[in-house]
């Protein structure tokens, strides 16, 4: 993102929202890839076998999606400066809808090449889609009262972890509102949904980012707004360290002492994601506030990069799926494979047997070369988008 404006227009885009946006999409494609491409795919998060390179390159992709949430939170906000409580309560719940619709369609069809839908992963468009939902039903409140009710969510729904259930309508909801560890739903002999993302928590950054976009507004003064985002990503930063190192409330796995002082670094950092915790909530936001206030203090060739990428998410986050799945059919082949190495199940990548990847180095290298080549098709989306204002484009 030339230098940011500290006094951003409401009908304009805000630089250093669009760098941390861009950010977040380029290292979000790097977890993915390694998914695909990484040989073996063994676990980063295993610490009997993985390696600091291995945890590290999982590791940096969980700041993605909690500071996303909250950038869409902030977002929605400033979108409401250009309509009505109610043009923003039905703008915000079609776009949620449409987001659950392109997550179960359009996702799910690049990640198995099965139309049939045997298995659903609900990801990080679900937990937005339905995040948005909500906000557009509460939209009403006071702004307080919503901010409020973020927090609430935000510091207590790991109380739920001392809960448990069984049976399929309260293990669909529990899981579904963020009270459960995710785990697969079995709807019928054949088809079965793996609820990765529980909407609550994710819903309480949302909220939390809507009722912090106040300090966006163009009558907020932008030093202040830069010394109130850094103070908040201390205050993260404390409470993760508080908690984390005295195991205290907030994440049902706790660190330890392991055999060499990497692997207990490993073991601290080694947070939960799903259902996102609060020591991972508090850890990542931390970091993304503090860049967020960074990005309004520099502009040069690198954050102007970052945020073209990030003035287009949706369009890259759609391209970047397909793109990585024709890399991984075109890879299949040139390596060696034939169509009798297609996998079957439609619960495994069809194109993914266990001998085919590269090592971490070539999962990086396969990462810049998905970034580079979306680099001119979201180039050309970003200038379309600042050129025209049909009704359309923002919902892509």
């Amino acid at each position: 993102m030339p230098t940011t404006s500290l006094a951003p227009a409401s009908n304009k885009r805000i630089d250093s929202i669009d760098i941390l946006r861009g950010i977040i999409m380029l290292v979000m494609a790097l977890d993915h890839v390694r998914d695909v491409f990484h040989q073996g795919s063994p676990d980063p998060t295993d610490l009997a076998t993985t390696t600091p390179f291995l945890f590290f390159t999982r590791w940096i992709t969980h700041f993605c999606a909690p500071n996303f949430l909250f950038l869409s939170g902030i977002s929605a906000y400033l979108a409401g400066k250009r309509r009505t409580k109610k043009e923003l309560s039905i703008f915000l719940i079609q776009r949620g809808i449409w987001l659950v619709l392109v997550e179960v369609l359009i996702i799910n069809t690049a990640f198995e090449l099965n139309f049939q839908f045997h298995f659903l992963v609900l990801q990080v468009m679900w937990a937005i889609g339905v995040s948005m939902i909500l906000l557009g039903l509460i939209i009403w409140m006071p702004i307080e009262l919503i901010g409020i009710i973020g927090l609430l969510i935000f510091c207590g729904h790991n109380l739920f972890d001392y809960f448990h259930t069984s049976g399929f309508m309260s293990k669909l909801l529990f899981n579904a509102s963020g009270f459960g560890p995710q785990n697969i739903i079995r709807l019928d002999a054949s088809h079965n949904v793996l609820d990765a993302y529980a909407v609550l928590p994710w819903t309480g950054v949302m909220l939390l980012g809507y009722f912090c976009g106040q300090c966006y507004q163009s009558t907020f003064d932008g030093k202040r707004r830069q010394h109130l985002l850094l103070r908040l990503s201390a205050l993260l930063l404390f409470t993760f360290l508080l908690l984390r190192y005295f195991n205290l409330y907030g994440d049902p796995a706790p660190w330890s002492h392991q055999k060499t002082a990497v692997l207990s670094i490993i073991s601290f950092l080694n947070v939960t994601k799903y259902p996102c915790s609060l020591h991972y909530l508090c850890m990542t936001l931390s970091a993304g506030l503090f860049l967020l206030a960074m990005a309004e203090r520099f502009g040069n060739r690198l954050t102007r990069l970052f945020a073209m990428y990030g003035s287009v998410p949706f369009f890259y986050y759609i391209l970047h799926f397909y793109l990585l799945r024709l890399f991984n059919i075109i890879i299949f082949f040139v390596s060696g494979f034939n169509t009798t190495d297609i996998q079957p199940k439609p619960t495994d990548f069809s194109f993914h047997p266990a001998n085919f990847g590269f090592s971490l180095w070539g999962v990086y290298l396969v990462w810049l070369a998905v970034i580079c080549t979306l680099y001119l098709p979201c180039r050309w989306f970003s200038a379309y988008k600042k050129k025209h204002r049909a009704w359309w484009l923002s919902y892509l």
